[in-house]
């Protein structure tokens, strides 16, 4: 497996372990934060780190679908930026500054898939 892969697959299992953790630190009361919590957006945040995990296994098995997934979630995380951002008014700065985050990671993981694909289709071509 190219190097990028490697990269983009420990990213997005991490950002997926993490957000699974965080999430439900504070969904079973065993975290408390010191800002206002919305309780969709947790929840929200769970799933989509368990997808995460399993997109990240789909990239390092190279699944043809792994690309549409990653744009997917990558689109998801940016709707919900622009929600919080513009029209809750009751949303953390935590909140926005942490969704801000996943957008440029998984703009990263996208960029890194395409990095390794553009690499596979010019050395199919020679």
């Amino acid at each position: 497996m190219k190097t990028t892969l490697i990269i983009a697959t420990i990213v997005a299992s991490l950002i997926g372990i993490l957000s699974v953790f965080s999430g439900s630190m504070v969904l079973l009361g065993l975290r408390s934060v010191d800002y206002r919590v919305l309780d969709w957006l947790v929840i929200y945040n769970v799933a989509l780190g368990i997808i995460s995990i399993l997109v990240a296994y789909q990239i390092g098995k190279q699944h043809s679908r792994s690309k549409l997934m990653i744009m997917t979630i990558l689109l998801l995380h940016f709707l919900v930026l622009v929600y919080l951002y513009f029209f809750n008014d009751m949303v953390a700065d935590e909140s926005i500054k942490a969704m801000a985050f996943r957008v440029g990671i998984w703009a990263a993981i996208l960029i890194l898939v395409l990095l390794n694909h553009t690499k596979t289709l010019s050395n199919n071509i020679k």
